[in-house]
């Protein structure tokens, strides 16, 4: 789950790591009142979307007056904010922070992640802050500080403070940075974090290390443990199929093809889609209807489907262990009846009562092809959805 920077930042704060003074306004008429609040004559206005590359989009926008502000209030308010992470319709813009100016003297990179290969809480640093640390890391390898913390383990003031001197930070801010980073390794350890990062993290004129900019993703399967953050989320941030489909209990991505797929399981979900992929299609959806299916889900299922503009032809495939497959049969003779599809629909079932379900598919008065074989499933959709 993200969360956006305004709501990083306060978790920043109640875990010691300073950040810019801010106000987080609705509209346009409470900007100017949060300029007076903030003081100075130097202001940043900030999109608040779940999306990196926001000043590449357009969503950063350096104010020297008032009147400025409130010009890039109205331009970015309602607006859709469309960054290198978003999809060509962008995010919605709801709310903007309204940021005082700093005096930056430096800007650097500092993040936490798991590292699966080496299956540790790994620290990321560079001197190069401001940049998107993968062109950093691609280009200047050498420039990212890495440091591996066992998950049995602890970080220690010692290792923040040899970090701390590889990046050049002495005295006090090298001090303020072993609190920023014991802050966000106390954040990642008890908020089940799989990424945080502030980018960039400043030093300023005035001697002062602040959080510039913040990101925190959660995983997901740990929200249970932490009503707090689940508070937090924002589903106008999130794809619309995508959530009604977890209500049903399914999991849904939309993609960019033809060919609407339905299958039970991740790992034969991928395997559906790359075999598509070979015979000259391509994937409208990921969708995995899990092992507990019912008849109503997947008729819910097929609905997400048919609502994808450019979906020309359905496979459906079904491996039954758990799940049974003349249930899949039921939902799929449910939904045609229900959302009156009309497009072509290739069944594949294995598995668990295959055969009662195949039989019901046969003896309906829908066209719907059957195959036993996946590779000749799906030769057969490529050829119906041309």
């Amino acid at each position: 789950m993200h969360i956006h920077e305004y709501q990083a930042k306060g978790l920043f704060r109640q875990f010691n790591i300073n950040t810019p003074s801010a106000i987080l306004v609705n509209s346009t008429h409470e900007a100017k009142q949060a300029c007076a609040d903030l003081g100075g004559n130097i202001w940043v206005v900030k999109a608040q979307v779940h999306a990196g590359g926001r000043g590449k989009g357009g969503g950063v926008i350096l104010c020297r007056s008032v009147a400025a502000v409130e010009e890039a209030c109205n331009k970015l308010f309602g607006s859709h904010l469309i960054t290198p992470q978003t999809d060509a319709k962008g995010l919605p813009i709801n709310q903007l922070l309204i940021e005082g100016g700093q005096n930056i003297e430096r800007e650097l990179y500092l993040g936490l992640l798991v590292d699966r290969q080496s299956q540790k809480i790994t620290i990321l640093a560079s001197t190069e802050g401001g940049m998107d640390i993968e062109q950093v890391a691609s280009e200047t390898p050498d420039k990212i500080i890495k440091f591996g913390v066992d998950p049995l383990g602890e970080l220690t003031t010692n290792d923040c403070m040899s970090i701390a001197k590889k990046l050049n930070l002495q005295d006090t801010l090298a001090e303020q940075f072993v609190t920023t980073l014991m802050g966000l390794y106390e954040i990642f350890t008890t908020k089940d974090v799989s990424l945080i990062e502030i980018n960039p993290l400043i030093t300023t004129a005035e001697n002062s290390l602040l959080a510039l900019d913040g990101k925190i993703d959660f995983d997901d399967n740990a929200l249970y443990r932490h009503e707090d953050i689940l508070e937090l989320r924002d589903i106008s941030q999130e794809d619309e199929k995508e959530n009604e489909a977890s209500e049903y209990q399914l999991n849904y991505i939309s993609l960019d093809g033809t060919i609407g797929c339905m299958v039970n399981g991740a790992g034969l979900a991928m395997a559906t889609m790359d075999l598509i992929e070979h015979h000259g299609g391509s994937p409208a959806n990921f969708l995995d209807v899990g092992g507990g299916t019912t008849a109503e889900r997947v008729a819910k299922a097929f609905e997400l489907i048919q609502t994808e503009k450019n979906v020309a032809g359905i496979l459906v495939n079904i491996f039954g262990g758990i799940v049974r497959c003349d249930l899949i049969a039921q939902g799929i003779l449910q939904a045609i009846e229900k959302v009156g599809l009309n497009l072509p629909i290739v069944v594949r079932l294995e598995g668990t009562n295959a055969a009662e379900g195949l039989k019901l598919l046969d003896e309906s008065d829908v066209q719907i092809y059957t195959e036993s074989d996946l590779t000749q499933a799906a030769i057969k959709i490529v050829e119906l959805s041309k």
